[in-house]
């Protein structure tokens, strides 16, 4: 206890400043002050002790030689209180940002209810607008207008079918002529048809195909069709014909019926609005033997019907 260096005992020898005092507070601690002389060594350590504890480095060990570097009990008390105090705030913090979002939330449904008003007005709208196009493009029709049909060959001979059964066969080659107008104004269409097919009787002479294809809006064009059978057989049906001169029927006009449909489609609207649209014709028509290669108007022999 008496052993002291010099510096310690000038260090104690010298008149106090200011009196020791400790104040205990969570957020501000007093700076660490000296111990007076006279005081015991006990007493001293304590006052560095809890001087070190209102120091900002609360990590680092005593401030003064010597010193232990524990944590007292007071420090962690301290600790304590400012682990509550972070808590409380914490819990204060989540219960702010639940309000907002509630707060939010209940901001959010006019805007949602906004959003899908628009959404319902627009859809009306659109589907009121694809209606009136789907009643306007229905009043556009395409026209079919038949124009002459050429018979350049026609040929009854004996032979047999494909089973090798005795018969007559016939052999008819022409050419079909029509005119294809699309009469709508802000749409064009895809056009297919079914077989053109020549009929005597009820006996299938001769068949024809129309090609598919693109029509503009307020357009037109002209179809020239090959219809045509090779050796088809009449299985008796045919019995009055003939195609050589001189004999009976020669000179007989032969009636024939020609048949088909034309299918039309729109997209007027995408794939929402597609208007479909059936035209059939039907000519009744005479084959003459003594004109063949000669043109026959089909103006004022054909019906057409949707």
């Amino acid at each position: 206890m008496h052993a002291k260096t010099d510096s310690e005992a000038s260090y104690v020898s010298s008149p106090p400043r200011r009196q020791a005092y400790y104040v205990q507070s969570p957020s501000h601690e007093s700076t660490p002050a000296h111990s007076p002389a006279g005081s015991p060594p006990h007493h001293s350590a304590s006052l560095g002790r809890h001087s070190r504890e209102s120091s900002t480095s609360r990590f680092s060990g005593s401030l003064k030689p010597g010193g232990s570097g524990k944590i007292t009990p007071n420090q962690a008390e301290r600790g304590e209180m400012w682990r509550e105090e972070d808590t409380i705030k914490e819990e204060e913090a989540g219960l702010l940002e639940e309000e907002f979002d509630e707060v939010d939330e209940r901001k959010g449904l006019p805007r949602r209810c906004y959003v899908l008003g628009f959404m319902l007005a627009f859809l009306v709208l659109f589907f009121f607008f694809a209606l009136i196009l789907w009643g306007a493009s229905h009043n556009k029709h395409p026209v079919i207008s038949m124009e002459s049909i050429t018979f350049h060959n026609f040929v009854i001979q004996a032979g047999t079918d494909a089973s090798l059964v005795p018969t007559e066969l016939s052999t008819l080659n022409s050419t079909v002529k029509l005119s294809y107008r699309n009469t709508g104004t802000f749409f064009g269409v895809h056009v297919s048809s079914t077989p053109l097919v020549l009929y005597y009787s009820q006996v299938v002479l001769a068949t024809g195909n129309i090609n598919k294809f693109y029509q503009t809006r307020k357009s037109q064009r002209s179809l020239t069709v090959l219809v045509g059978g090779n050796a088809v057989p009449l299985y008796g049906g045919g019995s009055s014909l003939s195609s050589t001169p001189g004999k009976p029927g020669y000179n007989v006009p032969i009636p024939l019926t020609l048949n088909f449909t034309i299918r039309s489609r729109a997209y007027v609207l995408g794939k929402l609005v597609k208007p479909k649209f059936y035209s059939i014709v039907q000519c009744s028509l005479n084959l003459d033997q003594t004109k063949l290669g000669t043109k026959v108007s089909l103006k004022n022999s054909c019906q057409y019907g949707d």
